[in-house]
This record gives structure tokens, sequence and C-alpha cells, in this order.
């Protein structure tokens, strides 16, 4: 596909993390960029304040006209979108150039030197930092990422089209689409067995994926994929060492197959973001970036907007905001909140993403979730999802051995949190709580 001959590019479902990336990209290459989506967020936003027009009712009739032209026109669309979408089924029928997010991606990477972050969790940590990092660097690198960087504001980091940093996505078997020049697998948990079946089809797809690296793999300590390994006092082949805390900086050295460096620091909480620097530190540092120069930009990175992101951070209390939507990633979050506040009651406030999941790893976020000394539950976001008959927060509420919890509505949710003791509040989820916590900090502002 030759890119350069189209002028429209059209987004359905473009407030997708992944997507207004993409979306981003083409119109700051100077594309005429339109879009739907079924809700006004803050992501939507920032795309309209730079030109986009969006509208958020499925309506052939608010397609721009312009859009409907098919010989310069192609259609990128998310496989969240239903398959009973009236626009996306416009353009099918009228055989327009209709893609994949991922197909998308791969086309715009195809060509450059691809260095490509996977895993089931930590990836949109690891690629940021690792876009940091090359900016920083002086790379010209352009930078897709799943998260908005707090260094930026922004999950896309503009630079030339030699160069490319994705987050290679594993859903839908989205990350095969890419060809890779440097990649890495921070972890291969089971997730997504709506679309695998089984942990033995995702770990599959992953060994598919690490088929089309064609220049260096690197791969977390004990994943049993043959590559370069990074770990934590492993013996890896890029190993952090001699790990402390001090004034809640990580600080450590690192071993690779040639060097070693001292005083590697970092300003994020949790073992699981040193190992996703370290990660970043190897891609970096295999493409040809020198140590030191990693270790001075690391010390700017800012992370990530919902990635253990601080809403408020006083000495009496403190609000967090995170994305962990998997048991694996709610123990990394409860494991860092309790490093960093040993002696404090911590009330966690979750809301369950998508009906597959909560009844696939049922077992797990209940073990997750009742490490907190207070829960409160929201009902499950659905996403793409159609209801399962007895999959609810009741039933995973049931399975929580945590003595104080609830499920709360969103109308009551500042209510129960404000009826509270706990100082330390986290709420994570993968679906629109976000979009509760600002209202959420200025009650508590207020309450303080």
């Amino acid at each position: 596909m030759n890119l350069e001959s189209i002028h429209n590019v059209y987004f359905i479902g473009i407030g997708g993390i992944g997507m207004s990336a993409v979306a981003n990209y083409f119109k700051s290459n100077g594309k005429n960029v339109a879009g739907y989506d079924k809700v006004s967020t803050e992501i939507t936003k920032s795309l309209q304040d730079i030109g986009i027009n969006i509208h958020f009712e499925d309506s052939i009739d608010l397609i721009p006209s312009e859009f409907k032209q098919k010989g310069n026109t192609i259609v990128v669309y998310t496989p969240a979108i239903s398959k009973n979408h009236t626009e996306l089924n416009y353009f099918i029928e009228k055989n327009f150039n209709v893609l994949k997010r991922s197909e998308i991606l791969g086309e715009i990477t195809k060509n450059t030197f691809c260095l490509a972050v996977a895993g089931t969790h930590g990836k949109t940590t690891t690629s940021t930092i690792l876009g940091h990092i090359l900016k920083e660097a002086g790379v010209n690198a352009t930078s897709f990422l799943g998260g908005i960087s707090e260094n930026y504001n922004s999950n896309l980091i503009l630079g030339g089209n030699e160069i490319s940093v994705v987050e290679a996505d594993e859903f839908d078997r989205s990350f095969l689409k890419l060809s890779p020049t440097i990649a890495c697998i921070t972890s291969m948990d089971a997730d997504h067995l709506d679309i695998y079946g089984s942990h033995f089809e995702l770990t599959k797809s992953f060994k598919d994926f690490v088929a089309k690296v064609s220049d260096t793999i690197i791969v977390r300590n004990g994943l049993q994929i043959e590559g370069l390994t990074y770990g934590i006092d492993e013996e890896a082949d890029f190993d952090a060492k001699n790990l402390k805390i001090i004034d809640g900086v990580y600080i450590f050295d690192v071993q690779t197959p040639t060097e070693y460096i001292k005083n590697i620091k970092i300003n994020l909480p949790g073992k699981h973001n040193v190992l996703n620097t370290v990660a970043a530190l190897a891609m970096a540092n295999i493409f040809g970036v020198s140590l030191p120069v990693i270790a001075k930009a690391l010390l700017t990175f800012r992370g990530i907007k919902r990635r253990f992101s601080y809403k408020i951070k006083t000495d009496n209390l403190v609000l967090i905001d995170d994305y962990a939507h998997h048991p694996t990633e709610i123990n990394a979050v409860v494991n860092s909140v309790k490093e960093m506040y040993p002696s404090k009651m911590i009330l966690g406030v979750f809301q369950p993403h998508l009906y597959s999941r909560t009844k696939d790893f049922i077992d797990g976020f209940a073990t997750s979730l009742s490490q907190f000394d207070e829960l409160i539950l929201l009902d499950i976001y659905p996403a793409r999802e159609l209801p399962i008959e007895g999959v609810n927060s009741t039933w995973l509420l049931s399975k929580i051995t945590t003595e104080k919890k609830q499920i709360s509505s969103k109308k009551k949710l500042v209510e129960n949190i404000l009826k509270s003791e706990a100082k330390i509040i986290v709420m994570i989820g993968a679906g629109d709580i976000g979009e509760l916590v600002d209202e959420i900090k200025n009650n508590l502002s207020v309450e303080s």
C-alpha cells in the first residue's frame, strides 16, 4: 500500500488509546483525518483540538462527504467496534480499503527500523520509557504508545519515518502484522482467552511474533523463549543488581553483556517498573544508545497517566489511579502500594473489565483484590461484550475475603469513598473508572 497517495483517513473508534495515536500521526503528516467514537472523552477532545472532525453518533449522514470518495480514502477500525456498526458496514459494502488498526500500524512501520515491545503486562510502560530514552538521546524516532506519556502529554512521540517504537499488542493477534527489527517480550500470562481459547494458543502466538523479529529478541528471564534475557539478580544478560529505595526512588546497577553501570535512578514505584526500565534500557542499548545517555534520560522520565498516577499525594491522604485490569497487574499495584505505605490502611476501588476476563480469572481476581484492607467494586465494564449469565460483580465480591467490601454504583461512589477511614485510596480498572477520578479527587480535596 502506498500511504503517500492517500489523502483521507477515517477512523471508526478514533478515541481508543491506540487508534488516537495513529490518527494523530496521520494528521501531523498532513492527511485529512476524521472519525467516529461512541462518547466524547479527553482523548477525543485532544484530537478535535488539532483539527480532527469527530462525531459521536453511528450515522452515515455524519461522515464528511470527502471521506466518501473511495479512491483516496482509507478506513481504519478497532476490533472493539461491533460487527453491526452502520458506518463500518457502509465502507465495507462500498468496497473501501478498510483496515484494522494493527494493519495500518504494520503498513506505517514496515519499512522502518522497528523496536516493538510485546507482553501481556508492562508493554505500555516499557515502550514509553524506550520512546523517551530515544527522544532524549537525539534519535529521530516516532513512538506509538498505549498510554498518555506525562512527559509529552500524548500517546505519540512524533519523529521521522525511519525509526519507530511500537507497543505490540497481542489482542486479536495484532502484533503479527508488525515487522520488528528489535523486540522485547515482558510477559506471557494467560489473557484474552475469549480470543485465544487457551494459554497454549496465546503462547504460540508470541512464538509466532518472535519468528517475525529480524534482528534481536529480548525476553524476561524465565519465559522459555530463546533470546537475550533481563531480570533482577537473576544472572540475566541485562541484570539489575544492588536494588535499593532511597526517599521513594529506586536506585540500582545494571550488568549488560559487555558493561556495568552504577546508580541508575527511576521515579517509578514497584519492582515491576524496575523490570520495565531494564527492558527499555536493553532495547535502547542494543539499538546503539550508550548507558550513560540512557541513565541521564531516565532521570527525566515522569511516567504514564493511569499507571500508578498520584492524583493526591500528601502526608495525610493519597489517591492513586492505575489501569490495572488483570490479577497479575493488580498484584503489582498492591505490592507497590504496600511497599510505599507499609503501615497504612488501603482502600481499593476496582471496576472489572469484560465479562469474559472476569469469568476466566475470577479466582485470580478474588485473590489479588483480597489484599486490600477495604474494597469497593463497580459493575463490570462490558466494552465490546454482551453480558454472560451469572458473571457479575456480585459473584466476584462473594469470592473476596476482605471483610470490608461492597458494591457501589458510580453515582454513589464518592459518597462511599468518603465514608471510608482509609487514607490510601487506589482506583484501578481499564474501563471508564478513569473518568471518575477527577471527581473523586475534587471531593477528597474538599473533605481534607
